[in-house]
């Protein structure tokens, strides 16, 4: 299951690579994107409370966007419900990694996040809401 959300994540972020990170290659993101770094690495420059005028949270959350878009999917597909993306805001999910990442610097983020997922109160779907964007 995991697997398909990678899957599914990585692509958005190929997709939407050119109107978050203009000039940088695609192919990297899907080995070093933000949500796949080292908490480590990320957690100390993440800032609780300060939006996105901070870079590493705005990065953070846009990165977080794509792939619950993903992950909403898959979601319709095999559960016939989903996570509402604009019932989630930024604070949330940038104090969720940073405490995430204080406790476990030797993780990633994608963990934090999954779980996230797993546990968000979904939004139940009729079959006929999902869509299928590659039918003919």
């Amino acid at each position: 299951m995991r697997a398909r959300w990678l899957f599914a994540a990585a692509t958005l972020t190929l997709v939407s690579a050119g109107t978050v990170a203009t000039g940088v290659r695609a192919e990297p993101l899907l080995t070093q994107g933000i949500g796949l770094s080292s908490c480590s690495k990320l957690g100390p420059d993440l800032k609780p409370g300060a939006g996105l005028d901070h870079l590493p949270n705005a990065l953070l959350f846009y990165w977080f966007q794509g792939y619950l878009s993903a992950a909403n999917i898959f979601l319709l597909y095999e559960y016939n419900d989903y996570v509402d993306i604009s019932a989630v805001e930024e604070g949330t999910i940038t104090k969720l990694v940073a405490d995430f990442c204080k406790s476990n610097p030797d993780k990633k983020p994608i963990s934090a996040i999954d779980k996230f997922i797993r546990e968000a109160k979904k939004v139940e779907a009729k079959e006929s809401d999902a869509f299928d964007p590659w039918e003919h």
